[in-house]
């Protein structure tokens, strides 16, 4: 039977605590067992730890999620989704029929793992290893941008930390000498299938993050003492913590405590009925920590500065990585944009931003994954972050890219050095399936811009825009083809030649734009006009202009892009004109077969994408 609700404010006495986490170990029971569906055993381990952290060390103000002064709660080990929303239920944000009902329910809030559907989540967790990275950012954020004193703490799982990600954040959080983030690690031994790599091995655990530069703390992860001295140690360290809990999966039912075979399965409704008479019964303890001090205003910055963006002569040569590297430092004159790069700012003409505002400049090395992942981070803390790489290593971090779709995150990417195009390197850096990828992520935009101008006004008009957007950069420098003020923005496309007697449409994008133009000037030659598209955004895309050529050419198109055949631009235009409603004869150019190094020229004509094979493919729906 339930007991009456009671209420604790500020910091809660142990006994409280030790009471908060029978009943959160029992809801964790609950609510999965009412959903059929969810990890009760990976939740009941971690009670005594979060019990603890909420009752008496996390500074949040519950009613006002959005206060800037709020502490971080991350849940990187995302399936313990019962244990955070019986803290929800604890500190009296979400109701118990709420718990019992909304759980992993169609239509409802309390999904399975985390989303920032609530308010009290900042990221989307359940993909393992990456909790701790955009932690890392959110605390960049803190320490360097908001120079405000919140922490972030992360609850993560002992098998996520065989990720690769884990590490790089941790590497990184050295780095920055963060010492607002504190990762607190649930060691309970048992991963889904069995044992984990280190079990019960807390001093490798503390060897390995001691090696990244992290101040480690090995406790009894049941003993509400040594968490609560814990916590308290926590603070004031020059960098990262990392605290080692030992801990039993299942803990406080002792039918299945430590048992393998219980990951990520409620318990049958007899066997959750002992677990609860176990644990004492039900209770309703309602229990808030500490609240944070008053907000601290952000330093002084230029957020509605006079944006300038960089002009070139038409004519003249400029490569689109370039040109995103301008755009970027005049970007610089609003406080709000921030840069990040993988150690390749050189390349990506990052560095110019770096010049301006090297305060907001973060680099993150090689490592792909944390530089998605801190993009995100300070997205959360409200800036507007630009992460560049080559567009070939953004794969490394594709999952992040995924993820952050679901957090509902506003990040911008920028892939360069992409396609045959960039010559000799070889086809180790040649991005030949990033279009097709950053297509698929939901609510994505994918732009790809052939010039100067066109790239500088796509660049300011990404800082606007939200969700996950992606420009792709060219690393041969190409005229100029627009004047200063021609508009350019995501959906549109530009028709470069027209003209009543059109026979063709030859649509291109990047390097293949330059290419379809010398296409369009050999069919001149031989007396056949050809209609020449820019199509820079390839999602969302300029169906009607595409549906308008192809009325006026018969339906003849021709599409050439440096990037594998599937997913890319090809499969954008063929999709957009999918419904039947206009005529259709489409060539699809592309690269087939794997490159070599040689020159762009080479590499254009070998994977029969160069004007020539252009034209020849024109003649060929023209015969």
């Amino acid at each position: 039977m339930a007991s009456p609700v009671s209420e604790a404010a500020g910091i809660a006495d142990l006994e409280t605590v030790r009471e908060l986490a029978a009943q959160l170990r029992v809801d964790s029971i609950r609510s999965s067992t009412s959903a059929g569906s969810g990890h009760p055993t990976s939740s009941m381990s971690a009670a005594d730890l979060l019990a603890v952290l909420v009752a008496r060390h996390l500074r949040y103000d519950w009613d006002n999620p959005k206060d800037p002064a709020n502490d971080h709660l991350i849940f990187s080990k995302g399936h313990a989704s019962p244990l955070l929303y019986s803290v929800y239920k604890a500190v009296g944000v979400v109701t118990d029929e709420e718990l019992m009902t909304g759980y992993r329910r169609f239509g409802q809030r309390l999904q399975g793992h985390p989303t920032p559907v609530l308010p009290w989540v900042d990221v989307a967790t359940g993909s393992l290893g990456q909790g701790l990275p955009y932690g890392v950012g959110v605390a960049i954020a803190g320490k360097y941008l908001d120079k405000s004193p919140y922490r972030v703490w992360v609850l993560c799982g002992d098998s996520e930390m065989a990720e690769g990600s884990m590490w790089e954040a941790l590497d990184k959080a050295h780095v920055y000498g963060l010492s607002n983030l504190i990762a607190i690690v649930d060691v309970n031994r048992l991963g889904q299938r069995g044992a984990t790599e280190l079990g019960w091995d807390l001093d490798t655990y503390a060897r390995r993050a001691a090696a990244f530069g992290a101040h480690t703390i090995e406790i009894d992860g049941h003993d509400v003492d040594a968490i609560d001295a814990a916590l308290t140690e926590a603070d004031g360290f020059d960098g990262p913590v990392v605290i080692l809990a030992k801990t039993i999966k299942g803990d406080g039912f002792s039918e299945i405590a430590d048992h393998e075979g219980w990951h990520g399965k409620p318990l049958p409704a007899d066997m959750a009925e002992r677990a609860i008479a176990e644990l004492g019964g039900e209770r309703n303890l309602r229990v808030r920590g500490p609240v944070p001090g008053p907000s601290l205003p952000r330093p002084a910055a230029p957020v509605n500065g006079t944006v300038t963006l960089p002009t070139w002569e038409v004519g003249t040569k400029v490569a689109t990585r370039k040109a995103y590297g301008e755009a970027l430092a005049a970007l610089a004159a609003r406080g709000d944009v921030v840069v990040l790069d993988a150690e390749v700012s050189n390349s990506t003409h990052a560095e110019d931003f770096k010049k301006v505002a090297p305060e907001r400049f973060f680099e993150m090395y090689i490592a792909e994954q944390q530089l998605v992942a801190a993009a995100v981070g300070l997205g959360v803390r409200g800036y507007v972050p630009f992460a560049s790489t080559f567009a070939a290593f953004l794969s490394r971090a594709y999952d992040f890219v995924r993820m952050s779709a679901i957090s509902h995150a506003n990040i911008r990417l920028s892939g360069s050095h992409a396609g045959v195009e960039i010559g000799p390197d070889g086809p180790s850096q040649m991005a030949l399936e990033d279009l097709a990828s950053l297509r698929a992520v939901h609510g994505s935009t994918v732009l790809y811009p052939s010039d100067g101008p066109s790239t500088a006004k796509l660049v300011a008009a990404m800082a606007d825009l939200p969700g996950i957007s992606y420009l792709r950069t060219t690393r041969g420098a190409y005229p100029v083809l627009y004047g200063p003020d021609e508009q350019f923005a995501p959906g549109g496309s530009k028709v470069l030649r027209r003209s009543d007697s059109d026979v063709v449409t030859l649509i291109g994008a990047g390097v293949t734009l330059h290419e379809s133009l010398a296409a369009a000037d050999l069919l001149a030659a031989d007396g056949i006009s050809a209609r020449v598209i820019d199509l820079y955004s390839v999602k969302p895309i300029d169906t009607a202009t595409l549906a308008e050529a192809a009325r006026a050419t018969a339906g003849r198109l021709v599409v050439t892009e440096d990037h594998w055949p599937q997913g890319g631009v090809g499969g954008a235009v063929a999709e957009a004109l999918s419904d039947g409603t206009v005529p259709l004869k489409l060539r699809h150019l592309a690269v087939t077969d794997l490159p070599g190094s040689g020159t762009p020229e080479e590499l254009l004509d070998f994977a029969g994408i160069s004007a020539k094979h252009i034209a020849a493919a024109a003649r060929s729906l023209l015969a």
